[in-house]
């Protein structure tokens, strides 16, 4: 890589690791805010605290997260990728900044609605940087996936580990720092946005690789001609992956505290005594381990084999039939979730392994079948829609979950989550057919 890439591929690793470490790390606080809070006080009314709440106020925030992705991709072709991934890590650092200083729900709600609207416009930002700035520009897009991953493991880490020791409000705070300082970074970093662009001649005789959609009418039209097709199916399969990841881990760390396996263990006994008394957490402090937190932070770090596993697989097999796999095993790993739960720390240990690495192996697969289903001058915009997909639709999985847990029980939820994935499966296998019926149609022709 010359100096330039190294610049831009700096940037984005350093910001897509902020955004999934604060994505992440919200449903270890939701686990503590089911206790820690009873009522949502509106003034003239009040509203019981449960999942189901919580369900729908961690569904506004991921839902502006998705949502976002849209005008995100229209912003960087208007104020360029660097200023937008500035303003995203400034945002996300007020938005932790404002969860640390909240009294209640609704101020929760109002952090988490600013940490969406900030976090949405990185996907945008980040990958047109690359795709238009990096001249080698596989290898940039290989680093930007490592960074997203090493973020989703090791932010819930970091955040279960500092609440050993200090309480939820001031950990958010401490949260907002890194981004802050990736902020400022961002603001100072120096580098050609539009290097490989440049060094490839221009845009190569496609009109919309430069200039972005210039009208609602034009958005409108790209858009309804990219529908016509077969992505109109690849955005159901993004929506149900999307439904499944929210809906599953959403509430996963409040699930696994109910489990005799994952019983709160007092920290002053892993602790001698005088460390113990030094850090205030003698015997009958209150601080807890939750080994549920390290589960779900050990699952998600499992994420980074799903997505190096699922990118080679890409390249060897039909996506399509891809598809069709990965959603059938996480079909299968939903139902089977609570009886190898409640069978022991080993079985519920493998569990946890796959059920990581098959929420990233489908990732590279949809991905690819994005690009095979749409022409390449509207891939932008066609990713634009795979995130409003995957993250803004599917935000619905964790009201859903939340709703589910609130009024019915674990295992409808976990029932419903295999009918999302079995929806996937499903409309894989329609893929699969019309893939052949077409090709089929074109032997024909010759």
């Amino acid at each position: 890589m010359n100096r330039n890439d190294r610049a831009i591929v700096a940037l984005v690793m350093l910001a897509h690791g902020m955004v999934h470490t604060y994505e992440l790390s919200i449903p270890i606080f939701v686990s503590i805010w089911l206790v820690e809070y009873d009522v949502v006080n509106l003034g003239l009314t009040q509203f019981e605290v449960t999942a189901a709440t919580l369900g729908l106020v961690v569904t506004a925030g991921y839902g502006l997260f998705g949502v976002g992705a849209l005008p995100g991709g229209v912003l960087v072709d208007r104020i360029g990728s660097r200023r937008l991934i500035g303003i995203c890590l400034f945002g996300m650092s007020a938005s932790f900044l404002l969860l640390g200083l909240a009294p209640g729900v609704v101020v929760i709600t109002l952090a988490l609605l600013l940490w969406g609207a900030a976090a949405s416009v990185y996907h945008p930002a980040g990958l047109a940087l690359i795709s238009k700035g990096v001249e080698e520009r596989g290898t940039g897009f290989a680093y930007h996936g490592i960074a997203g991953n090493v973020g989703i493991g090791l932010g819930p880490l970091l955040t279960a580990i500092l609440l050993l020791f200090f309480e939820w409000q001031l950990v958010a705070g401490l949260l907002a720092i890194p981004a802050l300082v990736a902020g400022a970074y961002a603001t100072r970093a120096q580098f050609d946005e539009t290097a490989a662009v440049a060094a490839d001649g221009g845009d190569g005789g496609d009109s919309k690789a430069g200039s972005g959609v210039d009208s609602l009418a034009e958005f409108l039209g790209e858009s309804k001609r990219m529908f016509v097709g077969g992505f109109a199916v690849v955005f159901l399969v993004v929506m149900c992956s999307g439904l499944y990841y929210r809906g599953i881990l959403t509430f996963l760390p409040n699930l696994l505290e109910g489990i005799p396996t994952f019983r709160p263990i007092p920290l002053s006994t892993f602790l001698p005594v005088g460390v113990a008394e030094a850090l205030g957490v003698e015997s009958g402090s209150g601080r807890t381990l939750n080994p549920e937190r390290y589960f779900y932070s050990g699952l998600l770090m499992v994420g980074v084999v799903g997505q190096y596993v699922g990118g080679k697989l890409t390249d060897r097999i039909p996506v399509e039939w891809g598809i069709v796999g990965s959603f059938g095993v996480l079909a299968a790993l939903a139902v089977v979730f609570l009886p190898v739960a409640n069978a022991g720390l080993i079985p519920l240990l493998a569990l946890g392994a796959v059920l990581g690495c098959f929420l990233f192996v489908i990732q590279p697969f949809y991905q690819a079948t994005v690009a095979e289903y749409t022409p390449a001058g509207t891939r932008g915009l066609s990713y634009g829609f795979t995130y409003l997909g995957v993250f803004g639709v599917g935000a619905l999985g964790g009201a859903v979950a939340g709703t589910i847990l609130t009024y019915s029980t674990p295992q409808v939820l976990f029932l419903t989550l295999a009918g999302f994935a079995a929806t996937g499966a499903g409309l894989g296998l329609y893929l699969v057919r019309q893939r052949g019926a077409n090709e089929d149609a074109g032997a024909t022709a010759d």
